[in-house]
């Protein structure tokens, strides 16, 4: 294993080693081998003041999990400490660590939730049906409505943005899923599905602003009804296509004729045939 411990005695130990590593060190050790090396400066140069500062151009922080058979990396690669209001020098290291890590988790709890996003029942009808809280009357997104369905694709989109999403940034992803027709998804219709996202708590203004970040609730519920009718109900369907021949191969086709055929018979037997 490359740059990472692969078994240690004591984990506990070893992970406040890592820990205590700090920019001191790295300055220490920069030090030490200047004073080997040719240094940039002359003897004037350092007696009139001048020294070299350490940056960081760039720094990567990861978390490498080690499993029976496998390991699983996950990294975060600063390429430019600016892009997070974060200076260059390196006394902002700790700083960039635990950001580094807050990344890491967080996408790795967003890979979990990927794996395993199913809601219950009751998450479900909320969702789907008209609500009414605090008296605002929240319209159903109905599952497997083509807007819906664009709109939940999208927002899976969105899942680990940082920047949070915006009326234009969603309805961008949304128009190019969606067909909506001559006039086009709009800024209005965008406007009235965010408030309905909203309501249902899928979304949360942040404050003093026009962006909105997906709950907890919402990266499940989106990944849940995107992965589910993308994978299950849309594929299911396209097999049960009436207009398909009765002697196709598919057994669930057969299976779902022979059911029709002896619901037939029934309705036949009880006289109340259409």
């Amino acid at each position: 294993m490359q740059n990472g411990f692969f078994e240690c005695d004591d984990p506990i130990a070893l992970q406040k080693v890592c820990d205590a590593f700090s920019a001191e060190d790295v300055d220490s050790f920069f030090r030490r081998w200047l004073r080997r090396l040719p240094h940039p400066f002359t003897a004037a140069d350092r007696r009139a003041g001048m020294r070299c500062q350490l940056s960081i151009l760039q720094m990567e922080v990861s978390l490498t999990q080690v499993f029976e058979r496998s390991l699983h990396r996950t990294e975060t690669t600063f390429n430019d400490s600016y892009d997070f209001d974060i200076g260059r020098n390196l006394g902002n290291l700790p700083r960039l660590r635990t950001l580094g890590r807050h990344i890491n988790h967080r996408l790795l709890t967003l890979e979990r939730v990927a794996q395993h996003c199913a809601i219950a029942s009751q998450i479900v009808e909320r969702i789907v049906l008209p609500t009414v809280d605090d008296g605002q009357r929240a319209p159903a997104l109905r599952w497997g409505d083509p807007r819906t369905m664009a709109l939940f694709s999208a927002l899976c989109a969105f899942s680990a943005a940082p920047e949070g999403i915006t009326n234009r940034s969603l309805r961008e992803r949304v128009g190019a899923l969606y067909d909506s027709g001559p006039k086009g998804y709009t800024q209005c219709r965008m406007s009235y599905d965010l408030r309905r996202l909203r309501l249902k708590g899928l979304l949360q203004r942040v404050p003093k602003s026009h962006r909105y970040v997906l709950t907890s609730l919402g990266r499940r519920v989106a990944l849940f009804m995107s992965k589910s009718f993308a994978r299950l109900v849309r594929p299911v369907l396209q097999r049960l296509d009436p207009s398909l021949p009765d002697h196709a191969s598919d057994p669930l086709r057969r299976a779902w004729r022979a059911c029709e055929r002896a619901f037939d018979s029934s309705l036949a037997d009880a006289k109340m045939a259409a």
